[in-house]
């Protein structure tokens, strides 16, 4: 039932295409996962695979399943080893190219999909902003940061605007996965069909054009910003990339290797085409494997400057090690690896941010850094975050569970059961991979899996 202003556009838009663009809708989504590299090799993933896998060509991690599979009903899942995504999803950030080391802005990152993609490419190392103006799914984000194990991550809630003031010409790279009016998410989505309006269609372009001017504000010179959206209309695809250039000639198009299937943007489709649209990326439900989507990847004039770069209030200072010697004491008891960067306490918990971090006055921060624990009174509980953040070789104490029996999944709804050669923190794992803690005493292991997490199986 898509709605007719909608077809009618198409079919200006596609011509003879029209035909086989619509045959794509009688077809059923094509579903993705990506591998999590944080968590280990997807070598070894592979070897273990429960699932039937076929690759996605312009995701080295991206692999489609079927409808049988049902990842999201593996203990894996809760392992954050792997993150389903729409497979034209994982495309931005294939474009972004981010580094490790790098400072790296995710602008409107909820539900996590891409933000986490960007952190696995960083491998823990620099700095990652995700931003996302929605309270409830900016607390979403942070949960998907944490059960991928992603330890360099700043969560926050702003609009653009407010979030350039603390950051001017601070980012290397800028991912802005803009809200669109989701077009491309038709047959995916039934309630993205049902809220489209071409009024929705121009208030959503009004409204990149203004997220685009901050993202433009706070990369810095010789930084890289790729603009993405899920939908097919033309004012918020080389519309807006056209606008921009035209509000910001400091900027450029740089071309892309396309994977088989992609199109380019079209210069008809806009009312000032831009010099270079054409190297813009439009994918098509009936050309690729995957929904509707479109990017471009942009330039700033200049060279990205060496040194120091710092945000409006400086760099955060850690706290004094009095504050939390409870964690060294675990640290030094239950892991093999030691933790460097900027400690900063909240009450009684505990956390770490990288090096060089910006300093969290005046932010709206869901999750500063990596999440360590809670600091009680001469003791530390270490925090789901942490073991999702580890490797089995961390700990000095670990159980192994495996996926194909019935105990990881006891693990999972809060039971206890039996060690007998154990005491103290254990990091649990099921097939190598860490999901939680367990504390054995007395022979039992107390089960520490967060109760907001316990589900049936």
């Amino acid at each position: 039932m898509l709605p007719q202003a909608f077809t009618d556009r198409m079919k200006d838009m596609l011509g003879k295409e029209y035909d086989d663009f619509i045959k794509s809708y009688e077809e059923p989504k094509k579903q993705a996962l990506r591998l999590n590299p944080l968590k280990g090799e997807s070598g070894r993933f592979l070897e273990l695979c429960p699932f039937s896998l076929s690759n996605v060509i312009w995701a080295e991690e991206g692999y489609y399943f079927e409808d049988a599979d049902r990842p999201g009903k593996h203990p894996y899942h809760e392992a954050g080893v792997y993150y389903i995504q729409e497979a034209s999803a994982m495309v931005p950030v294939t474009f972004l190219e981010a580094k490790p080391g790098e400072r790296i802005l995710d602008l409107c990152a909820a539900p996590g999909g891409k933000s986490t993609q960007i952190a696995a490419a960083m491998k823990g190392q620099g700095i990652l902003v995700c931003n996302e103006i929605h309270p409830a799914r900016a607390k979403i984000l942070s949960e998907n940061v944490e059960r991928m194990g992603v330890s360099n991550a700043i969560v926050v809630s702003h609009t653009p605007d407010e979030l350039a003031e603390h950051f001017p010409g601070y980012f290397d790279r800028i991912l802005v996965d803009a809200p669109c009016s989701g077009e491309g998410m038709f047959r995916k989505n039934e309630d993205a069909c049902s809220e489209w309006s071409p009024e929705n269609v121009l208030m959503c372009g009004e409204r990149q054009d203004e997220i685009l001017d901050a993202a433009a504000e706070m990369l810095c010179p010789g930084g890289r910003l790729v603009y993405s959206t899920c939908t097919f209309a033309p004012c918020e695809n080389e519309g807006s990339i056209s606008r921009f250039l035209q509000r910001h000639p400091e900027f450029r198009i740089l071309p892309v290797t396309k994977s088989e299937g992609m199109s380019k943007g079209n210069p008809e489709w806009a009312e000032v085409p831009a010099e270079g649209i054409e190297k813009t990326i439009r994918l098509w439900p009936h050309k690729i494997k995957g929904e509707g989507h479109y990017a471009a990847v942009l330039q700033k004039d200049g060279v990205i400057p060496a040194g120091e770069r710092r945000s409006k209030y400086g760099l955060e200072k850690s706290e004094s090690s009095k504050d939390y010697q409870e964690f060294l004491s675990f640290q030094k008891e239950c892991l093999k690896t030691e933790y460097e960067g900027v400690f900063v306490r909240f009450g009684e918990q505990l956390y770490l941010l990288p090096q060089q971090a910006p300093s969290l006055r005046g932010l709206k921060v869901l999750r500063p850094g990596l999440h360590l624990g809670t600091i009680k009174k001469n003791r530390f509980e270490p925090s789901h975050a942490l073991a999702l953040a580890l490797h089995e070789e961390d700990a000095y104490q670990s159980i192994e569970l495996s996926a194909g029996e019935s105990l990881i999944k006891a693990y999972l709804t809060g039971q206890t059961f039996p060690v007998s050669d154990k005491g103290g923190w254990c990091l649990i794992t099921v097939d190598g991979y860490s999901i939680g803690w367990g504390k054995a005493a007395g022979g039992i292991l107390k089960n520490h899996y967060p109760k907001g997490l316990r589900k049936s199986w």
